[in-house]
């Protein structure tokens, strides 16, 4: 077929582009003259010359040409039309494509008479004759043609002119004025014709049966020097007289309305026809469509199905909703005589738009968890719409951007030209929304806003689309616990699930912020969250104390970022030495601490007292009250036995009112009475060179390694290393800040001991002052460290071998 198709409908041409040829193209119309010179159009020229630009349906373009239009080339029976179309990718037309197109079309018969209402223009062409005398045409209206023959006789001689006739007054045009104000007059052999753009100063609002046309009389005027050519050229439109009831288009047309009627009378119909797109319809077509044209004695009406064959529905917007309006594009021609000009062909040509109604369309989720995929399909659509951008966490990217995070769209076309677009965007995107749901289950939520325009129009509208999809692959997050003798501290691995979820101490929200204020350690790297916590805290809890240790506990809950429900919750527990709440000063000075239990809720830390119940605490905190005082006062007791002083006392909470004991804490602080401290005196003599301490920060590690070879150490994971007796355990101590070659590192003391305490008792050295220990049955191997590409400095590694031991009281094996 193509870049385009014409047809020849009656006194009219119609060429058509081709929607797939013109795909994506911006396009220009020009018409070319009989000397070859192309006339761009725009609107004004357009309805100043007989052309018309519209659109058919949805985005197809169509050129209509009267066959009077300004650059059409008559002959006979025929004209000719010669359009030039320019096609490019961009609006300024760069680059653009040119396409000429000459049409040939054969014209019915004229009429006395024609009248044509096109969509932006109304045109009338009538028989050029030369009347017998001037007083006959005066007869015919004499109150309109007497006053205009005074403008007439005014002018010059051989000229033509247009007389307006309104109510308020007589307005006279030269030709060349009248083009000047968008109008468009022509001559040929047999015809004058006269084109008004409905945007015309000079055109009236006229009322019939209730139904408003554009009107304008005039006439035109030929002087030469012994006789006035005068042609009456009033021309009217509908522009209204549609209703809509019952999903069905009436359109009603009045029958020889006044400005065409003027001196007119005995109206006779000769042919009422109707069709769509320009294209009679006989009797039998309109039946199968179930068009009804009914012609009474004063109007024509037409009633059209929304829906029926013949228009089509378009894509609109209305406060923001989206929704369609049916269009179809009637054909009307009326022909009738009458006693003035005998036989007057109306031809009119409505487009007719229904009002805008809203339109559901589907939001399908397709989501395939097999592939982890969330897959949605949005529609359907009429032709005339298109996806142009996504809106993603308050970014708008346009279509083919999307790819870039993660989201893959295309549309699907199916065989009546409505569509569809599909979204597909992994599980693992990072604007999809991971949520916990419960054990094992963990939504996803797809939240992305597509935009769309329509074409020609441009109006867009938005649609939301929110899907959640369920899948059974949640990891929650894992925790291990342990102390060093000073603090409680748990690593925590995160899972798939908590990457918003919020770390809380009892109702305590745990940020990095609040963790420095209270000298608490918080490391987070997004795999592993760290928590460490000194014993004595306000945020651990005192379970019970013995003369073994206190059980202190810290407790860590993770709560919803958005609703605090609890999602998880950890602990670590230990044992802590007693020595750690109170300190014996040489002085005779006690320090001592007290914690409150968790089983003494109710218990005020500030009314803790000693045996002198006059003795109050100095530092008091929620869980913690601390006493400082000399072991002479507060009712301290003292003991002696042959090489000590021993002083006791206690801390006691009496609950209010009663007087009952609730809570004591005994502790005591022992002194050596005899110590013989040896003195060796020297004379001062020349020192020997010596080093002076410095102070600064040493970065050290120890590893277990798996094998002599000392190339795979055991992972973090991979605690508690099991063992069996005398089996070797390999370790490594490296110096790794600074690294400066000029350090050597030397180890001085290295000791086992039954628990992750250094401090706790039985202890076994395993080096002594740099050396194995003499008394070991197995005694501690060294090892030399060599260079190799993971040792820069070998004199800052260190490695031993041990034997595996545990701890025996007699017979009895000791266990933690």
């Amino acid at each position: 077929t193509g870049p385009m198709s014409w047809e020849c409908l009656g006194n009219f041409l119609r060429i058509t582009p081709s929607a797939e040829y013109f795909e994506d193209k911006y396009l220009s119309f020009s018409v070319v003259d009989q000397s070859g010179i192309a006339w761009e159009l725009d609107e004004a020229m357009a309805s100043q010359c007989g052309y018309t630009v519209t659109y058919s349906n949805w985005s197809n373009v169509e050129f209509r040409a009267s066959a009077l239009s300004c650059h059409s080339q008559l002959e006979k029976d025929a004209f000719t039309v010669t359009v030039q179309i320019k096609a490019s990718h961009t609006p300024d037309m760069k680059n653009a494509v040119t396409h000429l197109k000459s049409v040939s079309c054969h014209y019915s018969p004229w009429s006395p008479r024609e009248l044509v209402c096109e969509s932006t223009y109304m045109e009338v062409s009538v028989r050029r004759e030369v009347p017998q005398t001037v007083k006959d045409f005066i007869q015919d209206e004499p109150e309109d043609w007497t006053l205009a023959f005074p403008e007439v006789k005014a002018g010059e001689a051989s000229i033509w002119q247009i007389v307006f006739h309104q109510p308020e007054e007589k307005k006279a045009f030269l030709v060349s004025d009248a083009w000047s104000a968008g109008y468009g007059l022509n001559t040929t052999d047999t015809r004058v014709l006269l084109r008004v753009p409905y945007t015309a100063a000079q055109i009236q609002l006229v009322e019939d049966q209730g139904i408003t046309f554009t009107a304008v009389r005039s006439s035109i005027f030929y002087k030469q020097r012994w006789m006035i050519l005068m042609v009456d050229t009033a021309v009217a439109c509908p522009v209204d007289g549609v209703d809509y009831i019952n999903k069905t288009i009436i359109w009603t047309v009045p029958k020889y309305i006044l400005p065409l009627s003027a001196g007119a009378t005995n109206f006779k119909d000769v042919l009422v026809e109707a069709g769509v797109d320009l294209r009679k319809l006989s009797a039998k077509e309109m039946a199968s469509r179930k068009y009804v044209l009914l012609n009474d004695l004063n109007a024509i009406t037409m009633k059209i199905p929304i829906g029926a064959e013949g228009g089509y529905y378009k894509t609109s917007v209305s406060g923001g909703q989206h929704g369609a309006k049916y269009a179809i594009n009637l054909f009307l021609e009326h022909q009738w005589e009458d006693n003035k000009w005998g036989l007057t062909k109306h031809t009119i040509i409505k487009e007719i738009e229904t009002p805008f109604e809203q339109v559901e369309f589907a939001v399908t989720d397709y989501s395939n968890l097999s592939v982890r995929l969330m897959n949605v399909t949005v529609g359907t659509f009429l032709p005339d719409v298109e996806l142009v951008n996504l809106t993603i966490e308050g970014a708008t990217v346009a279509v083919p951007e999307a790819v870039q995070h993660g989201y893959l769209t295309h549309e699907i076309r199916y065989a009546n030209g409505s569509k569809a677009y599909v979204i597909q965007v992994p599980f693992n995107a990072p604007s999809i929304k991971k949520e916990y749901m419960r054990a094992d289950m963990r939504a996803y939520t797809l939240n992305v806003t597509l935009a769309f325009i329509i074409h020609p129009t441009s109006e867009t509208f938005t649609v939301p689309v929110i899907i959640v999809s369920s899948a059974k692959d949640e990891v929650l997050p894992s925790a291990r616990g342990f102390c060093d003798g000073k603090s409680l501290h748990l690593l925590i691995t995160r899972g798939n699930v908590d990457q918003n979820w919020l770390p809380f101490i009892s109702d305590w929200h745990l940020t990095p912020e609040a963790a420095q204020e209270y000298n608490y350690s918080l490391r987070d790297n997004g795999t592993h969250l760290a928590i460490s916590v000194p014993f004595i805290s306000s945020h651990v809890n005192y379970e019970d104390f013995h003369a073994s240790g206190i059980k202190a506990s810290l407790h860590l809950t993770f709560k919803d970022d958005v609703t605090l429900a609890n999602r998880r919750d950890f602990s670590v527990s230990c044992r802590f030495s007693p020595s750690e709440l109170i300190k014996c000063l040489p002085n005779g000075t006690v320090v001592v601490t007290a914690v409150k239990l968790v089983g003494i809720a109710d218990m005020d830390t500030s009314q803790l007292v000693l045996r002198d119940r006059q003795c109050k605490p100095s530092l008091v905190t929620e869980k913690t009250a601390t006493f400082k005082f000399n072991v002479n006062t507060c009712g301290t007791s003292r003991k002696f036995n042959s090489t000590t002083m021993t002083y006791e006392n206690d801390v006691l909470y009496f609950r209010p009112g009663n007087d009952t004991l609730v809570y004591q804490l005994k502790f005591a602080c022992s002194y050596v009475i005899k110590q013989t401290v040896g003195v060796q005196y020297e004379s001062k003599k020349n020192p020997p060179p010596s080093i002076k301490s410095g102070f600064g920060s040493l970065a050290l590690s120890l590893k277990l390694f798996k094998e002599k070879s000392y190339s795979d150490p055991y992972q973090e994971r991979e605690y508690p290393v099991v063992k069996y007796l005398r089996e070797a355990l390999y370790f490594e101590v490296e110096l790794l800040q600074p690294e400066d070659a000029r350090l050597e590192l030397n180890l001085d003391d290295c000791w086992a001991t039954n628990s992750q305490s250094q401090d706790s008792l039985p202890q076994w050295p395993i080096i002594i002052n740099g050396c194995e220990n003499s008394e070991d049955s197995y005694r501690t191997v060294f090892h030399e460290v060599n260079y190799s590409p993971r040792v820069k400095f070998p004199q800052h590694l260190k490695r031993f071998e041990v034997r595996m031991f545990t701890f025996v009281q007699g017979t009895t094996l000791l266990e933690e």
